[in-house]
């Protein structure tokens, strides 16, 4: 048995980018806020639209859609930060802004295709 959020690709690459962001903030590299920032938001992207595959309108789904994708900005601004400030390397960097961009995108489509069904 699968709940319906399980089959969607979007889901499957922010619980991937989720576990990517555990692993990388469990060594305690970055300070206290920054780790529990950066954790929150991408379990927010994953979260989010798990719960969108809940609601029953288009409205609705929607509107957790577009909090995922909010959150997948806030996590792009951070890696941002970490990368001016010298805490991450150009490489993981570019790693972690080109997994949230496709993200970003996918998110994106979702949200166009929930608006086109109003």
């Amino acid at each position: 048995m699968m709940f319906d959020f399980q089959k969607l690709d979007v889901y499957q690459k922010a619980k991937e980018f989720c576990i990517l962001i555990t692993k990388a903030t469990s060594s305690g590299t970055f300070d206290r806020t920054t780790n529990d920032q950066l954790r929150r938001a991408s379990f927010s992207i994953m979260l989010n639209i798990a719960e969108s595959s809940s609601r029953f309108s288009s409205r609705d789904r929607r509107h957790f859609i577009v909090i995922a994708r909010g959150s997948a900005f806030e996590c792009a601004a951070i890696m941002e930060y970490l990368f001016d400030s010298g805490e991450i390397t150009s490489d993981d960097y570019n790693s972690y802004f080109k997994r949230l961009e496709e993200i970003s995108k996918m998110l994106f489509a979702v949200i166009r295709k929930l608006e086109n069904n109003k």
